[in-house]
């Protein structure tokens, strides 16, 4: 009885060591060597990859913003703000979604097949929007001009980033709205533009966010 006992109390005894010495290590050293080492290494990517401006954080390079006019009276959806470059339609998971307009309750896409009548409206209603705000005096944007990424939103429905060709076609509707030469801004597209991820992954792009910054900092140049 007494060895049964002794055995019961040394087993428990080393099970306890081992959860001590475990929760330690896994709960303690190595969480605080993985957070030095991000720290350390890549402090702006373990910190959220932050955008700061005037200052202050104004957002992430991996999330994208909306921006758009305040609500009007008797509206659900608000107007885009024209004066800024626009991003990715941000339809999150639907219509019926708590997560739209970049509401960062949940992400993911619609799931709608491409044949899907609401999803070829969605698109249509999109493609002709794009044409109507970037036409301008002197410009004018075709349907064929209109990129995808322009008119559907990505899995997440939080892409940060528009492709080259989506930017171009909002260069003059941007030059109009805020007084700048057509040049400049063209210019400023093209200095955030990125390329591809070691040359050969992914394809280039402008973060929107990055882009609408340097807008702001342009025009008050100007």
């Amino acid at each position: 009885m007494n060895n049964s006992v002794t055995n019961t109390a040394r087993l428990l005894w080393a099970a306890l060591r081992a959860l001590l010495v475990l929760t330690v290590v896994t709960g303690v050293i190595y969480p605080l060597a993985v957070t030095g080492v991000a720290q350390g290494l890549f402090n702006g990517k373990a910190n959220g990859s932050e955008i700061k401006a005037d200052g202050r954080v104004v957002g992430s390079s991996l999330i994208g913003q909306s921006y758009d006019l305040p609500l009007k009276k008797g509206q659900e959806t608000p107007d885009p703000d024209l004066k800024w470059f626009q991003g990715r339609p941000a339809n999150g998971l639907g219509s019926n979604s708590i997560n739209t307009r970049y509401k960062l309750i949940l992400s993911g896409a619609t799931n709608l097949a491409a044949d899907d009548k609401d999803l070829v409206k969605q698109v249509e209603d999109a493609k002709a929007a794009v044409v109507k705000d970037n036409s301008v005096n002197g410009y004018t944007v075709k349907l064929s001009d209109v990129p995808a990424d322009a008119v559907t939103s990505s899995g997440s429905g939080l892409d940060p980033a528009i492709s080259p060709q989506y930017a171009d076609i909002q260069v003059h509707r941007i030059a109009a709205k805020n007084g700048l030469p057509v040049t400049a801004v063209q210019k400023l597209v093209k200095e955030q533009t990125q390329g591809r991820t070691l040359g050969f992954i992914g394809e280039p792009q402008v973060n929107v966010l990055k882009l609408n910054i340097a807008l702001k900092d342009l025009a008050a140049r100007n």
